[in-house]
């Protein structure tokens, strides 16, 4: 997906928590030669401690609240509202703890983005850790892919490896992937909204742009493509 020549891609961002992923999209945002821009947050938790860094970022930031509409549909129409109003290019979910309907996702087909901590297909949903750390592997990490109506799945953009310790808990690995994620996320967004990974069929290409935009993404080791692409 290429947006247009001159204009950086427009970028909302969707929360329900405190936002870390959405402060290193903002970070790499700042940059004036990145391919995108961070239009609006929305969260669906006035308590979203992500909404202060999009207003600290001079960012429009709106809570869409879950509770306060009678079905799951009015809901994601109210965000996808205010998505639209603000003239929305690419959806990016950080850390965005609602479950989505067709309705929304076939409305942002190939154009949301979303960022798991485990090396998918592996450890699809909660408890990613846990899992990975109970089953004794040694490499774990985080993907960012093209949103699907399934959980955890779709096209992948890109995954960060993150070798486990043995002394690790739960909480030291996630630490350790969550510091992989700030520097993934940039570098897949960069990335799609730069042009250089398109979605086709169900697989994301890399194309000859990708160099370039890693560089715009702050791309650092230990980070890794696609591997099928």
């Amino acid at each position: 997906m290429r947006f247009t020549a001159n204009a950086r891609a427009r970028v909302g961002v969707l929360i329900s928590g405190r936002g870390s992923n959405l402060g290193a999209l903002i970070k790499a945002t700042h940059r004036k030669d990145y391919p995108a821009q961070i239009v609006l947050v929305l969260s669906n938790s006035a308590k979203a401690g992500g909404l202060q860094l999009a207003a600290e970022a001079g960012i429009a930031a709106l809570v869409v609240d879950h509770k306060a509409y009678e079905s799951r549909g009015r809901f994601e129409d109210a965000m996808t509202a205010e998505l639209e109003r603000a003239g929305v290019d690419i959806v990016c979910n950080a850390g965005f703890m609602r479950l989505l309907s067709p309705r929304f996702t076939d409305r942002w087909h190939n154009r949301q983005l979303n960022i798991h901590p485990s090396l998918l297909p592996a450890y699809k949903g909660l408890h990613t850790h846990e899992r990975a750390l109970g089953d004794g592997v040694s490499i774990t990490g985080c993907t960012v892919h093209i949103v699907r109506e399934a959980m955890d799945e779709g096209p992948i953009i890109a995954q960060a490896a993150v070798p486990t310790q043995p002394q690790d808990t739960a909480e030291t690995l996630a630490a350790r992937v969550l510091a992989a994620e700030h520097l993934l996320y940039p570098h897949a967004l960069a990335l799609f909204a730069s042009g250089a990974a398109r979605v086709v069929g169900e697989r994301v290409e890399i194309t000859e742009n990708a160099g370039e935009a890693s560089e715009t993404a702050l791309f650092a080791p230990p980070l890794t493509q696609n591997p099928n692409t």
